[in-house]
């Protein structure tokens, strides 16, 4: 054998020992049974005002949330249906009762007489977590796609006005809405939420999943309320000057609500959040996620700075 090709067989040799490579793991297909197709029932409005089922509605995908039938799913899967269905992996259609919507999160809450297992809900995952979807892509039925965890705590996409998104490269497509996100302990890691794209309407390899945290904040007012309380902090923020950019991160208090909750925590305008809750402040749309995990008359400690000098102060928030 030519002795370039030993040497180099050797290297490569030396090189491969020295390396630590992950286990392969299988996928449990039990998990599929705690996912669905969901078909809504589009209207298509005809001009003597009467309407008719859209027969090429598009479709998406639910995960079971609690026991007793409850699914969670994204209320742009919905759209404007009043009647939706929910198809099980052996083709059977089942009726739902849509309990209630949130825009603010695009989470919806559905619920129909069959109870699904319901997945164990994992801890926060880390950066290069194995993770997989399970969804309804382009409304074939459940398939399965495999990636890692490119991002968390990930805001300010465009898509929604509270978010809390797990950014992932597995692949999602049109119909993945509402799929499940599952680490390789089978655990819910999140709701596939949103396909980033720009402008083709294919998987680039940057889908949003919501947290499981902001699912079940989400999912627990609905089932219990019809409705999402929220809770205002009395105050508005803002981005930072390219100057202020240069020296601190964080939201810039640009409003004050007279007699609210901020007010009387004595932030002022003009001061920087650098810390809600226990989530750092990197920009404003972080600000509306961390507040999210706050029902109205929690208390929140804050972070700031005013003038260039730290501060801390405790928020109570209102309804």
């Amino acid at each position: 054998m030519n002795s370039r090709y030993i040497i180099a067989a050797l290297i490569i040799g030396i090189t491969l020992n020295g390396l630590t490579f992950k286990d392969a793991w299988a996928f449990e297909q039990n998990t599929l049974k705690s996912v669905v197709s969901v078909l809504p029932n589009w209207l298509r409005w005809k001009q003597d005002n009467t309407a008719t089922r859209m027969p090429d509605a598009p479709e998406g995908t639910a995960v079971a949330i609690f026991k007793d039938g409850y699914l969670i799913t994204n209320a742009h899967v919905l759209g404007s249906a009043k009647e939706v269905d929910i198809r099980l992996n052996d083709g059977k259609l089942i009726a739902a009762k849509i309990v209630g919507r949130d825009l603010g999160t695009d989470l919806a809450l559905l619920k129909v007489p069959h109870d699904f297992p319901v997945l164990e809900v994992a801890v926060a995952p880390n950066l290069g977590d194995d993770v997989c979807t399970i969804a309804n892509q382009f409304g074939l039925g459940l398939s399965v796609t495999c990636g890692v965890v490119s991002a968390v705590h990930r805001t300010g996409t465009g898509f929604n006005v509270i978010e809390d998104f797990i950014q992932t490269d597995a692949g999602v497509n049109p119909g993945g809405s509402g799929g499940a996100l599952v680490d390789r302990n089978s655990r819910l890691v999140g709701m596939v939420s949103a396909i980033f794209t720009k402008k083709s309407d294919s998987n680039i390899g940057i889908n949003f999943a919501t947290s499981t945290n902001l699912l079940m904040r989400v999912a627990t007012d609905l089932r219990d309320h019809g409705r999402v309380f929220w809770a205002r902090p009395g105050f508005r923020v803002g981005a930072l000057s390219t100057d202020q950019r240069r020296k601190w991160t964080g939201a810039k208090i640009i409003h004050i609500e007279p007699g609210g909750g901020a007010e009387k925590a004595k932030l002022a305008k003009g001061d920087i959040l650098n810390r809600v809750g226990n989530r750092q402040i990197f920009k404003p749309t972080d600000v509306a996620s961390a507040l999210a995990y706050y029902h109205p008359g929690g208390t929140v400690p804050i972070t700031y700075l005013r003038d260039g000098h730290p501060s801390e102060t405790v928020l109570t928030l209102a309804p």
